[in-house]
């Protein structure tokens, strides 16, 4: 009788997990589709931000969004010097900031800058007397200049629930790095971008790798413009030669490990737009019964 018993339990059990299981399968699939329409319509779009999508990324992304995957994910964004990868980047967060300050969702985005990471050389810039005569002998265009197995380890944290703390790297020319000072918390998405984003030492930290791509034209005004605002001076020229020479060794292979590439000249509002139309799909499934009162 005990045995009799028992297998009836099991059987109904077995029977629940299936039903559930089934359950979750077609919910995946629905995603699933909605996403393939969404990428597909912008992808045959005039100008798309696109310039491939696998279709494994988009697989990746019904699991998430269906709860398959029940942790928050990884998106990496690389691409070479003045390739729009920031500008995308901060893109993404505000848009993503704004429907979750309008359903009051926590911890919504996280971002880590890859730029952070670089060592500090500050005393090197006192010595050389100016950061354009100490970017003429320190090469800033190879992995090795940042630590990004410490990024890495930020990064796994913050996947694994555990607040971190961040590295500033200043940017304007001093090349001081200070350590432990900006505060990280999980949240549902973890976001990087920079040069060496994609390279062997981090590149699998990330559940979404994105690859932004530009033309050398639009890549050139976009970096001499910037370097006038850093103060390069003369040694601008050779900084750029250095940062197109090395980015054939250690940035363009890593476009083949990228699950998107975009395209750099794409209009804001056209990354902005598409960024809405993945939310709306997020709303429709998880958000279509709440009330927002003002």
């Amino acid at each position: 009788m005990q045995n009799t018993v028992s297998e009836s339990l099991k059987t109904a059990h077995n029977a629940q997990f299936q039903t559930k299981r089934n359950g979750n399968l077609i919910f995946l699939q629905s995603i699933e589709k909605r996403l393939n329409k969404i990428f597909a319509d912008e992808i045959d779009s005039a100008d798309s931000i696109f310039k491939f999508v696998s279709n494994n990324a988009i697989h990746k992304m019904a699991l998430f969004l269906s709860g398959c995957k029940g942790r928050a994910c990884a998106i990496g964004i690389a691409g070479e010097t003045a390739s729009g990868k920031s500008t995308i980047t901060l893109d993404i967060i505000n848009t993503i900031g704004v429907f979750a300050q309008e359903y009051c969702i926590e911890n919504a985005i996280t971002r880590i800058n890859t730029d952070d990471y670089y060592y500090d050389r500050s005393d090197m810039v006192k010595a050389a007397g100016s950061f354009a005569e100490f970017a003429k002998h320190y090469d800033l265009d190879v992995p090795e200049a940042l630590e990004l197995e410490l990024m890495k380890q930020h990064i796994k944290s913050l996947l694994h629930g555990k607040t971190v703390y961040l590295p500033k790297y200043d940017m304007s020319g001093t090349a001081i790095r200070q350590d432990n000072v900006t505060k990280a918390v999980p949240s549902k998405i973890i976001i990087s971008e920079g040069l060496f984003t994609l390279t062997e030492k981090v590149a699998d930290a990330f559940d979404f790798k994105i690859y932004v791509d530009v033309s050398r034209d639009v890549q050139k005004e976009r970096f001499y413009r910037r370097a006038a605002e850093r103060s390069l001076g003369s040694s601008g020229d050779d900084v750029y030669k250095n940062a197109l020479n090395k980015a054939k060794t250690h940035i363009h292979p890593t476009m083949s490990k990228a699950d998107i590439i975009l395209s750099g000249e794409a209009d804001r509002e056209a990354y902005k737009l598409f960024i809405k139309k993945i939310i709306a799909l997020v709303k429709e499934l998880y958000y279509s019964n709440i009330l927002i009162y003002s």
